[in-house]
C-alpha cells in the first residue's frame, strides 16, 4: 500500500455526490420517508459491514498487508467506498427499474445484470488502483485470466451486492412505498 494522494479521492467524491443527489431524487418519490430512510440506512450498514469483513479477510492476499492499525483503517476506508458503490448500484438500478425498492423482487432478470455491472466495476477499479500502485497483489492472490485482476475483489462485487440487497429488502415495509 502506497501513500494516499489527492487524486485517489476524486472518484469517491463524485460517487458521494451522486449518492446524495440520487438519495434526494428518490426521497421525493416515496410517501413513507421513514421507511425509505430505514431502507437506505439498512442497506448502507449491511454494505459497510459485509465489505469490511471481506476486506479484512482478503487482506493477506495483498502485498505487505498486516493486521495493524494502518491496514485495518485502510480496510475501513475501502469499506466506506465499497458501501457507496453498493448505494450507486441500488440507486442506478432504481433509475433503470423506476423504483428504488426494486430489490423486493430479485429474479434472474435483475440478478444477472447486477452481477455483471458489479463485476465490471470491480475489474475497472482493480485495474485503476493496481496500475496506480495503490496496492499490489501477493503471490497468494488468484488472478483472473484476460483481465489480470485478483479473484477475491472481483468476487466481492459479483456476490456481495446481491447478498446485501436480499438481506436489505427486509428493511422495506409493505405499505406506502410508492408515489
Amino acid at each position: 500500500m502506497e501513500a494516499l494522494s489527492l487524486d485517489i479521492f476524486v472518484v469517491p467524491t463524485i460517487v458521494l455526490t451522486s449518492v446524495v443527489l440520487l438519495y434526494l431524487y428518490f426521497a421525493k418519490q416515496v410517501r413513507d420517508k421513514k421507511n425509505y430512510n430505514n431502507y437506505i440506512i439498512g442497506i448502507a450498514v449491511i454494505a459497510f459491514s459485509f465489505n469490511f469483513i471481506w476486506e479484512l479477510a482478503q487482506g493477506p492476499l495483498y502485498e505487505g498487508f498486516e493486521y495493524d492499525w494502518q491496514h485495518i483503517s485502510f480496510c475501513a476506508l475501502a469499506s466506506v467506498a465499497d458501501m457507496l458503490m453498493v448505494l450507486i448500484l441500488l440507486f442506478g438500478f432504481g433509475l433503470v427499474y423506476k423504483n428504488v425498492f426494486w430489490t423486493r423482487s430479485m429474479g434472474i432478470n435483475k440478478i444477472f445484470p447486477l452481477i455483471f455491472i458489479g463485476s465490471a466495476g470491480a475489474i475497472l477499479g482493480e485495474i485503476w488502483h493496481t496500475s496506480r500502485g495503490d496496492w499490489a497483489y501477493a503471490e497468494a492472490m488468484p488472478i483472473v485470466p484476460w483481465v489480470n485482476v485478483g479473484l477475491s475483489p472481483l468476487l466481492q462485487f459479483a456476490v456481495l451486492p446481491y447478498l446485501i440487497f436480499v438481506i436489505g429488502k427486509n428493511f422495506i415495509n409493505e405499505v406506502n412505498l410508492e408515489k
